[in-house]
């Protein structure tokens, strides 16, 4: 579900909690994001609509629970890996901030198991540490928007994290994707274009942006990455939901520990 108040960003400044355990760099982004929106517009060439309202700052995963419900911002940027509570443990325990509060996680590196973990937590924006200022300004401005925004070099990780999970998750209980949509869906994640996609299905070029539009209705997907993301996010549901079934009926049994281009 997209959090309430979508557009609604443009006609205030942004309210932004930073959460990262290096000082010198939290004091960077606060300084960053201080700089008026107009010369953003001038500058990085990003409408940044109001601009940006530092309401509060963490240097911890606890003082992030903290910081956030206390001020409930509408935007936290995350850092990925910090001590003792890491972004992604603050974020399980935020997990009734997740409709109001919108999350972009920044990480120095971060492996296919923290990417789709992310992902399930409902981070809607990820990007590597050493991306550029404009990247960092457009991502925020397509979060505050309502869409997903990965780091080009993350789409591809994403792509191939939900790979093998699509392969072997249980047929969709919920009736919500057609046998065929998923076969569409598993051709889309492997990042194959509607030409390749209707010649794999044998059906017309039209026929597969027909499956497309009703998957992006069905999903509330915008477009190619978050369809993505929302499989993601349905695959990650139905192993944990088998891990914790095994754990249920097997004790016994140790569960499995595993826990953009014009074309997206």
């Amino acid at each position: 579900m997209i959090p309430t108040g979508t557009s609604s960003w443009r006609t205030r400044p942004i309210r932004v909690v930073i959460s990262d355990d290096e000082c010198l760099f939290r004091a960077s982004l606060r300084q960053l994001l201080a700089v008026p929106a107009d010369v953003i517009k001038d500058v990085y060439g990003v409408d940044v609509g109001q601009g940006f309202d530092v309401v509060g700052e963490a240097g911890s995963g606890e003082d992030t629970v903290r910081v956030v419900q206390t001020v409930r911002p509408d935007l936290l940027v995350l850092d990925l890996s910090m001590p003792r509570m890491t972004g992604l443990e603050a974020l399980r325990e935020l997990s009734g901030c997740r409709e109001t509060v919108r999350t972009i996680l920044l990480a120095g590196t971060i492996d296919r198991t923290q990417l789709l973990a992310a992902v399930h937590l409902g981070v809607r924006g990820l990007m590597l540490k050493d991306m550029s200022t404009e990247l960092l300004f457009e991502g925020i401005t397509r979060v505050m928007a309502g869409q997903h925004w990965f780091g080009q070099t993350l789409v591809g990780d994403l792509m191939v994290a939900i790979r093998p999970l699509l392969q072997s998750s249980r047929e969709d209980t919920s009736g919500s994707l057609t046998p065929r949509e998923r076969q569409v869906l598993a051709l889309v994640v492997a990042g194959h274009p509607n030409k390749e996609i209707a010649r794999q299905c044998a059906v017309s070029e039209e026929t597969v942006k027909h499956h497309l539009t009703r998957m992006f209705d069905k999903t509330g997907a915008s477009n190619r990455i978050e369809l993505a993301v929302r499989a993601a996010d349905l695959a990650v549901t139905e192993r944990l939901e088998s891990n914790r079934a095994q754990q249920f009926y097997t004790p016994q049994i140790a569960p499995e520990s595993t826990v953009s281009p014009s074309d997206w």
